[in-house]
């Protein structure tokens, strides 16, 4: 009975923190801008010089995002950090299985969670407040 339990408990422990083992705690985050070629600058430490940009992040902790490219307005963009279904189902499993110290740890590692939105696009706007959008005749030729 002992050997038993004990193999229970090891097998147990061994699928606690799912999200932490399959989804990791970081993810890719996508910038792109129209036009493309705009500089980013990440409140959290990350740039690039040209749109568009992937950076691999922690998907735990929000942040600001700044797309600036020269004769069109700067525009800054908060990136939460929320549960994703994927973290909720991989929540749902380790309180399916008993695990309440995976539970833990997929909370506090930021597992559960992705960045969003992502992929953060943006549509920056001309100086002087004309958009970078193709212009519509409306319907008319």
């Amino acid at each position: 009975m002992g050997v038993r339990f004990a193999m229970l408990t090891l097998s147990g422990l061994s699928v606690t923190a799912c999200a932490t083992m399959t989804r990791g705690t970081s993810q890719d985050f996508v910038v792109e801008s129209t036009p493309p070629g705009a500089l980013v600058q990440t409140t959290n430490g990350f740039s690039c010089a040209a749109t568009p940009c992937t950076f691999r992040m922690q998907r735990k902790g929000t942040f600001t995002a700044t797309v600036s490219l020269p004769g069109y307005v700067t525009e800054t963009h908060a990136i939460d950090s929320k549960m994703s279904g994927g973290g909720g189902a991989a929540m749902a499993g380790n309180i399916l299985v008993g695990g309440i110290i995976g539970a833990g740890v997929d909370a506090s590692s930021g597992a559960l969670n992705d960045l969003m939105p992502n992929p953060l696009i943006v549509e920056l706007e001309r100086e002087g407040g004309a958009s970078t959008a193709t212009p519509t005749t409306g319907g008319r030729p």
